[in-house]
């Protein structure tokens, strides 16, 4: 069974995990981090449509702080909280999906390109927030602003 978050996003490919299958790890969300995963699914669904329409997969959303420590990343991180997603865009390079959410002005609260295989974007963590528009670069060489 499949939980529609939104028109073309579900509950299950925002929280399917290649880690947690892998360990039998538990990835499942409070309510909270489902009402905030609603609020990405929503932000996805202007991705979509910033691309032209084409699927938009997800490669990480919501993560356990297991899943979350397993990745290496910080439990700072958003998708902690169900706010951020990683993806891809089949036919398409990560920097043109940043350039296509920007130039459709879709709302995130933060994109990242990052090591040119992925874009990371994010909705604000706290419900009503206004999203901050931050734009950055992960690579060997660092973080820095998007330009």
């Amino acid at each position: 069974m499949t939980t529609p978050l939104s028109a073309n996003f579900t509950l299950e490919e925002l929280t399917r995990s290649e880690a947690a299958d892998r360990n039998g790890w538990d990835n499942t969300p409070n309510e909270q981090e489902i009402e905030n995963l609603k609020r990405l699914a929503a932000l996805m669904q202007q991705v979509k449509t910033a691309v032209g329409g084409k699927p938009v997969m997800i490669n990480s959303g919501f993560r356990s702080k297991q899943v979350n420590d397993s990745v290496g990343s910080k439990d700072t991180s958003q998708h902690r909280l169900g706010c951020a997603a990683d993806i891809r865009v089949p036919g398409m390079k990560p920097r043109e999906v940043v350039e296509a959410c920007i130039a459709a002005n879709v709302p995130f609260d933060q994109i990242i390109l990052e090591f040119d295989s992925w874009t990371h974007i994010s909705v604000p963590s706290l419900p009503g927030a206004q999203p901050r528009n931050s734009r950055l670069i992960i690579d060997k060489q660092g973080t820095r602003p998007y330009a």
